[in-house]
């Protein structure tokens, strides 16, 4: 299969093998036959080794935007927390508050991660029974401490965990059971390298047992509804099968590398690019909390972030600018997926290459 669009190393949607694409070609099957039902499971049981989880999996054609009200309209009775550290975290606060809920932001200088100390401060006035945190926050490059905050949550077992893996789902090795958490949420075009339109998330017991006493919830999200249709390995509504298809493959993949290889890559690609950065200009994330998907680096001097941009896609790479308020300081560099270390060495020369050409 071949293209003439560039090569993405922005956020996402994240470069697609041709496999995956392949995949996503197959001929559909009915959504209430037992061959769907066998393919229903097949990624059910992989999605959960991949997230090292025995919580359900609830398989949703929609962008994760959906999920986060999905896990908001599902757990919060009383008020929700919601901690911001950049722009996507704070857009889930303000879902939260447009689905009519009662919510309070939490929010860090840009650069910074949610730590373990605010939660802890902020649940401790017990004014909330759910909060919300997102794992790696694309638009400042960085990675909140899970683990740590996880350790926090036990502290508070009535207070729903509800966290966003929108780009680090796949990618990093996070253990859902182990953390506690009880909603993780994630749409496929970012470490899943899959094209968007589809979307997943693990769903606890606690988060369940919540959405029974929930109200206003609609129906398309409504967990109790999802959680009667999985119990027969379908989904409420006709999905997109084609990603279903393509998720297949993808965890065919995925198992084939191998999570710990998958997990390495990953890790190698991030320290590649960090090094890069150091070299040439600066990261702007607080160094211990780099994201591990995707790069947020500080330019130096006078280099013009849009023409650099556009002579990188002259030459078949995209890559992303700065976010909102950092969008004339920085760019964004993503390295996660199915993206290799060969491909990251490839854009690196690549931007060498065109720095020099601007500089001159």
């Amino acid at each position: 299969m071949t293209t003439n669009k560039p090569k993405l190393f922005i956020p996402g949607p994240t470069h697609v093998d041709d496999e995956i694409l392949a995949a996503m070609g197959e001929y559909p099957i009915g959504h209430r036959t037992a061959d769907f039902s066998d393919l229903y499971d097949s990624i059910v049981t992989g999605v959960q080794k991949v997230l090292f989880t025995t919580n359900r999996i609830y398989l949703c054609t929609c962008s994760a935007t959906g999920l986060w009200e999905a896990a908001v309209r599902n757990t919060v009775l009383k008020r929700c927390a919601n901690f911001v550290c950049g722009a996507f975290s704070k857009r889930w606060h303000e879902v939260t508050v447009s689905c009519g809920i009662k919510a309070d932001p939490f929010e860090v200088n840009l650069g910074q991660p949610i730590t373990a100390k605010l939660v802890d401060k902020t649940l401790s006035t017990g004014k909330y029974d759910a909060v919300t945190v997102v794992h790696n926050e694309t638009s400042t490059g960085v990675m909140s401490p899970l683990h740590e905050i996880a350790e926090v949550m036990r502290r508070y077992p009535d207070v729903a965990f509800l966290v966003d893996m929108v780009s680090s789902m796949s990618a990093v090795e996070v253990s859902i059971d182990d953390l506690g958490i009880d909603v993780a949420l994630a749409s496929v075009q970012k470490g899943w390298s899959i094209p968007p339109g589809f979307s997943l998330c693990s769903v606890s017991e606690l988060a369940l047992n919540r959405s029974f006493n929930c109200r206003n919830k609609g129906y398309y999200f409504d967990f109790e509804v999802l959680e009667k249709y999985a119990l027969r390995s379908q989904t409420p509504a006709t999905p997109s099968i084609p990603h279903l298809y393509g998720m297949q493959q993808q965890l065919n993949r995925i198992f084939q590398e191998g999570l710990d290889n998958r997990f390495r890559r990953h890790n190698e690609m991030a320290e590649r690019v960090r090094s890069w950065a150091r070299e040439n200009f600066s990261l702007f994330p607080d160094e211990q909390f780099c994201s591990t998907t995707l790069t947020c680096v500080e330019k130096s001097g006078d280099l013009d972030i849009k023409r650099f941009q556009t002579r990188l896609l002259e030459k078949g790479y995209l890559i992303s600018s700065g976010y909102g308020p950092l969008k004339e300081r920085t760019f964004r560099v993503s390295h996660m997926g199915d993206l290799q270390i060969s491909d990251i060495e490839e854009l690196l020369a690549v931007m060498d290459e065109t720095v020099e050409e601007l500089r001159l």
